[in-house]
């Protein structure tokens, strides 16, 4: 059974909520999350990026950073941005992008449930990356940035969400990038009963983004607990911010590869060993007038997979797609997945790419960035682009059931929770 709770929140103040939502710390590099606070001081990005206070002779993780956070967090809270609900209870945040919307609900998990892995992971961490969240969570004293979770849809939820909904939202606005934002309370003591009973029901949850905020929300919890050898399992630092989404309106985009050369092969060579593995069909090249240089159906990129085990190369200017041959296949939920798939086949053989989250000749590329950015990059400093067809959430749901960890950049996520909405204090 999972044990998903209502929290107090503090929240922002209904009219500076579109200023105070940031995406998640971790989306932005050093100067880019400085030129966004340079543009709107309400950010929350100030927070969550307290290094954006100094200039650069002070390290990222210099204290004066983690102190400066959490100066910032009490300061804003004094000034009347936020305020601290009278008593716990559930949200709900909506998210619609391109007329296509995903509802979760915002509690906070345990940390139990982590450890005895009620609550499912499918990556490994880094511990540098950890330590700096520890470190943020810990001197704030609070969590900022919700967890990104998915469970199997039940219709006790389905229909609490649905009739919660139909009433006014307490915040509603599109953010620069297109994105609507509505959160809904749940207030009312039936709904809420409705949702932990519901959730007692479920004995798995998967974390579906945010591996890292996890796991350094857990160690917190870890720490806390060492520090309060009475604890009882009931205080806040038990528990850690989390937006739980049903698994059928969740999008995953795909996560494409670019190589910085042809480990030695010419384009023709590449093609003909890739034969063995793949059918081979060239997909584009210059019109008969040469007034266009992509042969594109009106109903769809011919330059995209249409399905699982299908793949598009970009090489010398021209588009590509390969097919997977049954062999290729397997029954294992991580050998079968596309990106093990191109591991396999591709980049191992014929790359000597044996471990691709340490080998420079190899760049990942998230799915919102679209096609024509792999084009860009085989323009700019790469040799080939390898599009896939998105992991399906269940292949996620399969992977975490089985004890296993998914490669490195198998999912993209769409769109990117807000931080800076719910403030968990632990």
């Amino acid at each position: 059974m999972a044990d998903i709770r209502m929290f107090r929140a503090i929240r922002p103040v209904p009219e500076k909520a579109a200023r105070i939502a940031a995406l998640p710390y971790d989306v932005y590099n050093r100067k880019e999350a400085a030129e966004i606070v340079k543009k709107n001081q309400d950010s929350f990005l100030a927070i969550d990026r307290a290094e954006t206070s100094f200039d650069e002779s002070v390290d990222t993780y210099d204290d004066r950073v983690y102190i400066r956070a959490k100066e910032l967090l009490d300061e804003r809270i004094a000034a009347g941005d936020f305020v601290t609900e009278d008593r716990p209870m559930y949200y709900i945040y909506a998210l619609t992008m391109a007329g296509r919307i995903q509802h979760g609900y915002v509690a906070c998990a345990s940390i139990d449930d982590y450890a005895n892995q009620v609550i499912k992971k499918h990556e490994n961490t880094r511990e540098d990356k950890e330590k700096d969240r520890i470190r943020h969570v810990d001197t704030c004293d609070a969590q900022t940035g919700p967890i990104f979770l998915a469970y199997r849809q039940t219709e006790v939820l389905r229909r609490i969400m649905q009739n919660r909904t139909e009433e006014k939202p307490l915040y509603d606005w599109v953010s620069e990038d297109g994105i609507r934002h509505q959160v809904w309370q749940v207030a009312d003591a039936e709904s809420q009963t409705g949702i932990r009973e519901a959730f007692e029901q479920i004995d798995a949850i998967y974390i579906a983004d945010g591996h890292h905020r996890c796991a350094s929300a857990v160690k917190v919890g870890l720490k806390r607990r060492a520090e309060h050898p009475d604890y009882t399992g009931e205080e806040e630092f038990n528990y850690f911010l989390s937006v739980l989404f049903p698994e059928e309106e969740l999008c995953i985009l795909d996560y494409s590869r670019v190589l910085k050369d042809l480990n030695g092969m010419t384009a023709e060579e590449l093609l003909n060993s890739l034969e063995m593995d793949f059918e081979v069909e060239i997909l584009t090249g210059e019109s008969e007038t040469k007034t266009e240089k992509y042969r594109i159906n009106t109903a769809a990129d011919i330059r995209r997979p249409a399905m699982k085990g299908e793949f598009s190369l970009y090489l010398d200017e021209n588009w590509y797609r390969l097919k997977a041959k049954p062999h290729c296949f397997s029954r294992d939920p991580v050998e079968n997945l596309d990106v093990s798939i191109l591991q396999k086949k591709v980049f191992a053989p014929f790359f000597a790419i044996e471990d691709p989250k340490t080998d420079k000749r190899i760049d990942f590329v998230g799915g919102i960035r679209g096609l024509d950015e792999l084009e860009r990059r085989c323009r700019e400093d790469c040799k080939a682009a390898f599009a896939l067809y998105p992991t399906d959430i269940r292949e996620l749901f399969a992977v975490a059931d089985a004890g296993r960890l998914m490669p490195p950049k198998s999912t993209w996520f769409e769109p990117k929770l807000r931080s800076g909405l719910f403030i968990h204090r632990l």
